[in-house]
């Protein structure tokens, strides 16, 4: 048994010399988690200083319930909520769902974003048509605000998946700034022009590129992380408005909300087509998936336009990720206009901002139950925290 052990703990340390990837020892011979499936798969080669992935089938598979990073160990179980017209966050407990908190933050509050270490919350301050963005850090030990840095229109934010940089989302600029994670130095800036509305990402399995969503031109943005480029851009089929995306957790298909249309565009990766669409509601907008790695759910706002009215039209549709089907559909009661958040985590509860009703939804993901909790004028991307994984990519939790 001891010869056994000793094998193959030189050979997973080989393997990972030999792709290139910044792991200690002690990380190649952590116990792996990859499914017996799994196994069988040839492992994904990533690229220089991405964590690796452990389940080439399901790249959520270390985002499951219970799979903390050490990183959150001291982390309030919190909501956060950026309302984007009352220029605040508020701060609601999950356990209990009462509001527990709220503080001013900076002009337009967009997105409460994760960090790629975890050891921050960042609200993205864009301040519309003004010159005064910001980004506001969060101590999620605490709760509780620090002070705002300067940041050029930071309408959302992701990081690069080796974590060296910050990719703030410059939506009104169509620009990308890649910045320091940690001070938000801008390191470089990669045009855009082509992607009016410039707002929401994903990233491929092995970490070479990104897709960003143009939301005014009805198409996506290819762009080459590695050669620091854009590769191409793709209209879509349906004069539309895309929103949020997801890859698949095979990592070869992006699921793309498209708020105008009212469904889910299926984009192949790899090769920057796209493969199929999937109707959804009435104002198709944010992307979550399970916990398990299965289902994806498909916030419909209500409205297929920027500004809609209360109780709208709203819905949570739940896709299977290997049918491609809609399994299930939960209306608002009484109408509403599910926008942004993410999943518990424990998986039991979708959490939502109501954008033009000023709620949040704490959505049962079993029965489709709503609860609903009043916050301040026009949440929008909040997120839950903290949430299982290694790293975050951006968003409202990204995880990975």
């Amino acid at each position: 048994m001891q010869r056994l052990d000793v094998a193959r703990r030189r050979t997973l340390v080989a393997m990972v010399l030999a792709t290139g990837l910044a792991l200690t020892v002690a990380d190649a011979v952590r116990p792996p988690t990859a499914t017996p499936q799994a196994a069988a798969v040839a492992a994904i080669p990533v690229i220089p200083g991405m964590p690796p992935v452990p389940d080439p089938t399901n790249l959520y598979s270390e985002t499951r319930a219970g799979m903390f990073s050490p990183a959150v160990a001291s982390a309030l179980p919190r909501v956060y909520v950026p309302n984007l017209r009352s220029k605040e966050v508020y701060v609601i407990d999950p356990a209990t769902r009462k509001v527990v908190d709220r503080f001013p933050v900076g002009q337009d509050p967009q997105h409460v974003v994760p960090s790629y270490d975890l050891k921050t919350l960042w609200v993205t301050n864009n301040a519309e048509g003004r010159t005064d963005g910001s980004l506001t850090p969060i101590d999620p030990t605490t709760g509780r605000p620090g002070k705002a840095i300067p940041v050029d229109d930071p309408y959302n934010m992701y990081f690069t998946p080796d974590g060296r940089s910050a990719i703030v989302v410059a939506e009104a600029l169509k620009r990308l700034d890649f910045r320091d994670p940690q001070t938000m130095t801008l390191q470089w800036s990669l045009d855009v022009p082509q992607c009016a509305g410039v707002n929401h990402a994903d990233f491929a399995i092995h970490g070479r590129f990104a897709i960003f969503t143009c939301e005014f031109q009805g198409s996506l943005a290819k762009v080459d992380l590695v050669n620091r480029a854009v590769v191409g851009y793709l209209r879509l089929s349906r004069p539309g408005m895309p929103q949020d995306i997801r890859v698949s957790p095979d990592g070869r298909t992006f699921f793309v909300a498209d708020m105008k249309v009212g469904g889910v565009f299926l984009v192949d990766g790899d090769a920057f087509k796209e493969i199929g669409f999937i109707k959804t509601g009435v104002g198709t907008h944010g992307l979550y998936p399970s916990r398990d790695g299965t289902k994806l759910y498909v916030a419909n706002r209500g409205s297929g336009h920027v500004h809609g009215p209360p109780r709208g039209k709203g819905s949570v549709s739940v896709i299977d990720f290997a049918t491609r089907q809609v399994i299930v559909t939960w209306p608002i009661p009484g109408g509403g206009s599910p926008d942004m958040g993410n999943v518990s985590a424990d998986g039991r509860v979708l959490w939502l901002s109501a954008r033009f009703d000023d709620l949040v939804y704490a959505i049962d993901t079993e029965t489709g139950e709503v609860t609903s909790i009043r916050v301040g004028k026009e949440p929008h991307g909040l997120t839950v925290w903290p949430q299982p994984g290694r790293y975050s990519l951006g968003h409202t939790g990204n995880m990975r």
